[in-house]
C-alpha cells in the first residue's frame, strides 16, 4: 500500500476527515466548523494519504510535550482498514520527534482495541488512578457517556 505521511490537512482532506468520522458512532455529529476548530487547537495531526493525495487514515495529539500527552481518534478509512495503517499511525506517534521526551502517551479505546493498543505498550493498569470526566451541559443531551 502506498501512501504519504502528513501534518497538515488540506481543504479536500478535511472533507476525507468529515466522511470518516461520519461512519463512525463516536464521532458521526461532527460538523466541517468544528473540525476545523478541532484541528487548529491540535498539537500533533498525523494523516496518511494515498496517491490521489486523499485521507486513508489520520489520528492527533494534544500534548503539553513534557509530561503528558493524549492521542484522539485513531481512525483508518473502512477500505483500507486491515491492511496496518492504524499500527503505522500509532508507530508515527510513539517515535515523533516532538513526544521524544513526554513521559506519559495516554489514549481512550473501545474493550475491543485494547489489545491492538496493548501490542504497541499500551497498559489499562494504572495503578490507583481513575479516569473523571464532566459533560458540558450544553452537549448533553448529545454525548453518550457510555462512550466515554
Amino acid at each position: 500500500m502506498n501512501y504519504q505521511v502528513v501534518e497538515q490537512l488540506s481543504e479536500t482532506q478535511i472533507s476525507d476527515l468529515l466522511d470518516l468520522y461520519k461512519n463512525e458512532f463516536w464521532s458521526q455529529r461532527r460538523t466541517r466548523e468544528e473540525i476545523e476548530k478541532m484541528l487548529a487547537a491540535s498539537d500533533i495531526i498525523i494523516g496518511l494519504v494515498d496517491e490521489c493525495d486523499r485521507l486513508i487514515a489520520f489520528t492527533r495529539v494534544l500534548t503539553d510535550f513534557i509530561y503528558r500527552a493524549t492521542v484522539y481518534d485513531v481512525i483508518v478509512k473502512p477500505s483500507h482498514r486491515n491492511m496496518g495503517l492504524g499500527s503505522k499511525l500509532m508507530e508515527l506517534v510513539i517515535n515523533h520527534p516532538k513526544l521524544y521526551s513526554v513521559e506519559v502517551v495516554a489514549l481512550y479505546c473501545l474493550l475491543e482495541m485494547m489489545s491492538f493498543y496493548e501490542h504497541l505498550g499500551f497498559t489499562a493498569d494504572v495503578g490507583e488512578l481513575q479516569l473523571m470526566f464532566r459533560v458540558n451541559k450544553i452537549h448533553a443531551e448529545n454525548t453518550n457517556t457510555s462512550n466515554y
